[in-house]
């Protein structure tokens, strides 16, 4: 996955503070229901993989695995590595998914 557009606009939330970066703030915005799309590096463990796969189908949410590994992810949103974000902003979310959706066409 290298779509730049996609890249800078993750980036973007981010810098908006729309995105609740790493497992501990990722679950506490799905469990309090403000999470409307989660994001996961496809390097994350099959345990960390599975826990959000479940946490997602549960509540209905998207889970998109469209980052190569945790630099990837973590590069696109100004850190060393990241593995796993919640967005929290529809606006933020819907983009994303049409952003990601035109790199898999």
């Amino acid at each position: 996955m290298s779509d730049e557009k996609l890249l800078r606009f993750i980036g973007l939330a981010m810098k908006a503070g729309k995105l609740m970066l790493g497992d501990g703030r990722a679950v506490e915005s799905i469990r309090a229901g403000k999470a409307k799309l989660v994001l996961i590096s496809k390097d994350a463990s099959d345990n960390t993989k599975k826990k959000y796969r479940n946490m997602c189908e549960y509540r209905n949410l998207k889970l998109l695995d469209i980052f190569s590994d945790r630099n990837e992810f973590g590069q696109c949103i100004g850190r060393d590595f990241a593995v796993v974000a919640a967005v929290e902003d529809d606006g933020f979310a819907k983009r994303i998914v049409e952003l990601a959706e035109r790199v898999d066409e």
